[in-house]
């Protein structure tokens, strides 16, 4: 089995808008190996965000090849896409993206119930990602009786509750104190280590990065470096003794 995820070859994005066009993208290629934690950093307008926006294939590039896990993803229709998304990628953002009125149980399983699965799986499938992230015994607590970190907890298992190939994080500590983004960056590392899960953190935060094992650096729409992290930072979560297996 190939053991390349991603594979970005040629890949320019322009926007055309009342000014002058935003040329976003230029010519980026990249390699992602399947099981790796990388960080794309880059100052504001670096292209970052459209980066991440094309790996999650939220957005297409105007040339070039994306390959992944072997499709050629530029050969997809709007509603092959959508399927290919939501099946095989999850989604964390800095806002956590929870529905208020919803409990954490019922904001996690959401792409489930989008994907026709049956309610009695979906609650063995909620329950387990929540037992994962740490938050057994708070399933049917409402987001605004969580704190941030917690509400972040619930916006990863909702995240990985489809069993993705890849976890794009973007800003993901970006509202919360630094304890806490240590711990949420801990339960991210974590998971990529002890699932084979390849995480893809989006940040401007060096200290952030350092958890990763590769750090990839945009300017201008190019990727000006490549660094691997010989030694990432590492953190500890006390181990949840009735923590399930890992299910990627």
């Amino acid at each position: 089995m190939n053991n390349l995820l991603i594979e970005l070859s040629n890949i320019s994005k322009t926007y055309y808008g009342a000014g002058e066009p935003v040329h976003a993208l230029r010519s980026v290629a990249l390699s992602v190996k399947r099981g790796e934690m990388f960080a794309i950093m880059g100052p504001s307008g670096s292209g970052k965000s459209t980066l991440m926006n094309l790996l999650g294939c939220l957005d297409k590039p105007d040339c070039g090849e994306y390959i992944f896990a072997g499709q050629d993803v530029m050969a997809l229709n709007k509603d092959q896409l959508a399927y290919f998304r939501n099946t095989l990628i999850g989604f964390v953002f800095q806002s956590f993206n929870l529905l208020g009125r919803a409990s954490a149980l019922e904001n996690v399983v959401l792409p489930l119930v989008y994907a026709g699965v049956k309610a009695k799986e979906r609650e063995i499938r909620g329950r387990e990602m929540l037992a994962l992230v740490g938050l057994e015994g708070r399933e049917h607590h409402l987001p605004q009786q969580l704190s941030g970190g917690q509400q972040q907890r619930v916006a990863i298992a909702r995240a990985l509750v489809n069993r993705p190939g890849l976890l794009l994080a973007d800003e993901p500590t970006g509202a919360l104190d630094t304890k806490t983004s240590m711990d949420i960056m801990t339960l991210l590392q974590r998971l990529h280590r002890e699932t084979g899960l390849t995480v893809a953190i989006v940040t401007h935060e060096p200290e952030i990065a350092r958890y990763c094992e590769r750090v990839i650096r945009l300017s201008d729409g190019e990727i000006v470096s490549t660094e691997m992290v010989s030694n990432p930072q590492s953190g500890h979560l006390p181990v949840n003794p009735r923590e399930i297996q890992p299910v990627f």
